[in-house]
């Protein structure tokens, strides 16, 4: 962690007056983490602008906005399970790092690795001295939300919600932003637990089987789920059914379009939903499709100023806030397309159905053995160049991309992909098809293609 902090501090000290939030999640030791954060940075004379308690990572983006901060450093795995911790750097954009900035970053933390030379000031030292800083940075995040959609509005709604912060840093946040009316809010798992409760916190299923459980018994209009820093967001309709992350973004396209008047072209992951085009199509809308990853998808939302970016993971970004996602946000505005459309939110899904057709999506997670993954990947990725499939499940293929995985596209507007991660042994199988049985032959037949099976 010092290390890296280090590092970052060096790329920050070629700036003028350098200042960095730094934020932090629940996990084990993070907050002691952000204060060896904070020491390493003040050692460097970058003041350090330390947030007074766990909270999402766009809250730390944001901040970098609201105090004109050189960027972020933020404590945080994200999704991730309880057993991984790491740092994400955020610009003075309050983006995602460009593969540019992080090509920088990976520079300056390798010279401190070869030199080992970490430079710290005593945290009390950097607060006599005004570089360390404790602040509460929900009043100008509270503010940025409350000018993205009326608060008061949503307070008044009457709205019974259910909060699956799943132990993370978005613990608290809904219930802050949207109490003191007639909506009410419950929150299950908000109470700071590193091990997550032997959970998941990604906010899929079936880490969100409580939360489903208690929404099914009735009373609730909405459930919304959080990952571990509340960047991402799980939604859960009111007869307990999750609504995955495909369903969400294009709702969300719907709800910006036909009740917010909202124009401008979206931008989305290649792994998202052909449902986005089928709108774009109805809506008149220029739909960009990019790589995985908010590095890609934040710049170009500024470059077109989109309304919309959005990629599988849940994570999406607006307009007008931070190119960034924020799972908060996300999960506010679904509540607002409830009171907005004036229906439940099944009714609603069903509306976005009739416009743009039925739609069945899976993902498959193949486990490999760690010590045999690099081989494993290089062996596939370099069949699938040399000896690409011409057709999968008895169709053929219209197209492919091979830029960010291999993607195949069908003439039924079908599409089967596969992605390895650079980080976990683990290939990722994805598809989406009008019917379930087509996405379930489409995946059988990429990874037999692939000599992997996803074990049941």
């Amino acid at each position: 962690m010092r290390v890296a902090t280090q590092g970052i501090a060096q790329y920050l000290t070629s700036k003028p007056s350098p200042s960095a939030v730094v934020g932090y999640d629940t996990r084990f030791a993070s907050d002691r983490f952000a204060r060896e954060v904070a020491q390493v940075l003040a050692g460097n004379g970058v003041r350090a602008l330390l947030i007074d308690a766990p909270s999402p990572t766009q809250v730390s983006s944001y901040a970098i906005l609201d105090r004109k901060a050189s960027g972020a450093v933020v404590v945080t795995a994200s999704h991730n399970p309880y057993y991984f911790s790491g740092l994400k750097y955020k610009p003075e954009y309050a983006g995602s790092a460009s593969p540019e900035v992080t090509g920088r970053l990976e520079q300056e933390i390798a010279v401190v690795q070869r030199s080992g030379q970490v430079r710290q000031l005593r945290f009390e030292d950097g607060e006599r001295q005004g570089l360390i800083e404790i602040f509460d940075p929900r009043p100008a995040y509270i503010a940025q939300i409350g000018r993205m959609v009326n608060l008061q509005a949503l307070k008044d709604a009457g709205l019974h919600i259910l909060h699956d912060s799943m132990y993370g840093g978005g613990q608290g946040y809904l219930k802050l932003l949207l109490s003191g009316g007639r909506t009410v809010v419950d929150e299950i798992h908000g109470e700071r637990n590193p091990g997550f409760g032997g959970m998941h916190p990604e906010p899929i299923p079936p880490n969100l089987d409580e939360a489903q459980t208690l929404i099914r018994k009735g009373g609730y209009n909405l459930g919304i789920a959080n990952d571990g820093d509340a960047d991402r967001v799980g939604i859960i309709d009111e007869r307990g059914q999750f609504i995955n992350q495909l369903q969400v973004m294009a709702l969300l396209m719907l709800y910006l379009v036909e009740k917010r008047g909202w124009k401008g072209d979206v931008v989305r992951s290649l792994t998202m939903t052909s449902m986005m085009d089928k709108l774009g199509e109805r809506f008149g809308i220029t739909v960009h499709e990019l790589p995985v990853g908010f590095k890609y998808i934040g710049p170009k939302m500024t470059e077109v100023n989109a309304i919309l970016g959005g990629e599988e993971s849940g994570g999406f970004g607006f307009r007008g806030h931070i190119p960034e996602r924020d799972g908060i946000l996300s999960g506010i505005f679904i509540a607002d397309l409830i009171v907005q459309y004036g229906q439940p939110l099944a009714k609603v899904l069903q509306h976005l159905e009739d416009l743009v057709g039925p739609h069945a999506y899976a993902r498959h997670d193949i486990h490999l053995e760690r010590e045999e993954y690099a081989d494993r990947r290089a062996a596939i990725y370099a069949d699938l160049q040399k000896n690409p499939p011409r057709e999968l499940a008895g169709e053929r293929i219209q197209r492919s991309r091979t830029d960010d995985g291999f993607k195949y596209y069908f003439a039924d507007g079908s599409w089967v992909l596969t992605r390895f991660s650079g980080t976990e042994p683990l290939i990722r199988v994805y598809s989406e098809a009008p019917s379930r049985q087509r996405v379930d032959k489409l995946l059988a037949a990429l990874e037999d293609r692939l000599g992997v099976r996803q074990v049941a």
